[in-house]
């Protein structure tokens, strides 16, 4: 009789232990951030408007018509003058570049950032089991990422992981890395290391699709420690809930818009083709159409089916020939999502993401402010809008905070963050976070050069002074 009581008792054992099993495993596979720290170059470093103008007279293949382009661009990019440019800038040296510029560029930014990070954190470099580092544009022996275990003198056995060419959407590929190594391995910590190296990537030719970029792009990146260890969950400030990756390289149209390449004189730049705005709309409209379901209440997504059926009822009794206005998709995003953090693209970007999302101000403003202060600093731009979000004390415990991010191939990224506890650390906006938001977002440059666009082309000669 004993004997068949157990037998009965052994498969509900089993089940017991297999959902135990189960749930242990998913909590270990947890991602947390428990720190981060985004870069703020030295002040030497910083370009206002006089050093803006100097650097594009220095470039004697530009005339009238392509100034008069760079200042339409400069004008309405919704950047500053208080971002920051690499040091071969300050030194005229950007036309005649060295792989030691790259290099110290990015060494400047490992050893301030990952230093903080590692000493506020309490952390031991030799503790750290996986090191992800992603700069696009520089592509170096050894890898940037044996230089940081070299320096810091890292264990043996860390598993290290150097992303290239990602453009700026690599900051979630690397989480993307990391989410995945921590399925497999318990209790372990990682440093996430995410920058762009503008040294060697300066366009000095008079292409107006590759001259567009040296407006755009500024220095800066970011650090960031995670762990699934789930006893240092009270330390961690985010916990990641979901992430999905779009990419459209299939599509000529989308791998061909954003793209590294030479001019018709063999000068190297970074193509940004007229494409791009369609390549980015179809690529964020697939990757909302994948992460809906994983970041909306039910209640939600139900609304949004009932809404979609009558849309499309109605559709189909309207007569042949009549106009019908553009349709959106009247999903309610701020339902699953607390803070949007947007990629600082440009203020386009911003704005089209604005205008997708039914976006208030107040949701856009850390993205705006950024690019504002820092400029696009590439993949690491979502950090520098997350440190704003928490120096103006808006991320409270149990709160979500969507991150999207756009990069050459092309791809669109996103995630999803739950905070974890009330956060309220300056980190890179420690010191000014005061003074923003600004009364006037507009910078100085078309009251200092706006003389230009009244200039005739047959006597126009550049200023010396």
């Amino acid at each position: 009789m004993e004997l068949l009581s157990f037998l009965l008792l052994l498969p509900i054992l089993y089940l017991f232990f297999t959902i135990w099993k189960w749930v242990n495993d998913k909590r270990d596979r947890e991602c947390y951030i428990l720190d981060y720290q985004c870069y703020k170059p030295t002040d030497d470093r910083m370009c206002g408007t006089e050093f803006c103008g100097e650097v594009i007279k220095r470039n004697k293949n530009l005339g009238l018509n392509e100034y008069k382009f760079l200042l339409k661009a400069i004008v309405s990019s919704g950047i500053g003058e208080r971002t920051y440019a690499p040091r071969i800038m300050f030194s005229g040296r950007e036309e005649n570049p060295t792989l030691a510029d790259g290099i110290l560029e990015m060494e400047e930014f490992f050893y301030d950032s990952i230093g903080k990070l590692l000493s506020r954190a309490g952390i031991s470099p030799q503790e750290i089991d996986l090191l992800v580092v992603n700069v696009s544009m520089l592509s170096a022996v050894p890898s940037l990422s044996s230089r940081i275990i070299n320096h810091y003198n890292m264990r043996q056995d860390i598993k290290s992981f150097n992303l290239t060419g990602m453009g700026c959407s690599a900051s979630l590929i690397s989480l993307d890395i990391v989410r995945n190594v921590f399925k497999s391995y318990k209790n372990k910590y990682a440093l996430l290391v995410t920058s762009e190296s503008l040294s060697p990537n300066w366009y000095a030719g008079n292409d107006r699709s590759m001259i567009l970029a040296n407006c755009l792009f500024r220095s800066g990146g970011c650090a960031i420690l995670l762990t699934n260890n789930k006893s240092l969950k009270h330390r961690a400030m985010f916990k990641l809930k979901c992430l999905v990756r779009t990419h459209h390289g299939a599509r000529d149209e989308s791998y061909d818009c954003c793209i590294q390449t030479e001019d018709e004189k063999g000068r190297m730049g970074f193509h940004l083709g007229k494409t791009l705005p369609e390549a980015a709309t179809r690529s964020f409209v697939d990757n909302l159409r994948a992460i809906s379901p994983k970041i909306l209440p039910v209640r939600e997504i139900l609304r949004f089916m009932v809404v979609s059926l009558v849309k499309k009822w109605n559709r189909r009794g309207s007569p042949k020939g009549t106009t019908q206005g553009p349709i959106k998709a009247a999903v309610n995003f701020k339902s699953g999502v607390d803070h949007f953090c947007i990629h600082t693209g440009g203020k386009a970007v911003i704005d089209g993401i604005g205008t997708s999302l039914d976006l208030t101000e107040y949701d856009l403003e850390p993205a705006r402010m950024t690019l504002h202060r820092f400029g696009n600093t590439s993949a690491g731009s979502l950090w520098y809008v997350l440190a704003y979000m928490e120096a103006k004390k808006r991320l409270k415990k149990g709160d979500k905070v969507l991150m999207i991010s756009f990069g050459a191939g092309f791809k669109c990224n996103s995630c999803l963050w739950e905070v974890v506890r009330d956060l309220g650390d300056g980190n890179v906006w420690k010191d000014e976070i005061d003074r923003y938001p600004p009364k006037s977002l507009a910078n100085p440059y078309m009251e200092k050069y706006g003389w230009i666009q009244n200039e005739d082309p047959s006597t126009f000669k550049i200023p010396e002074d």
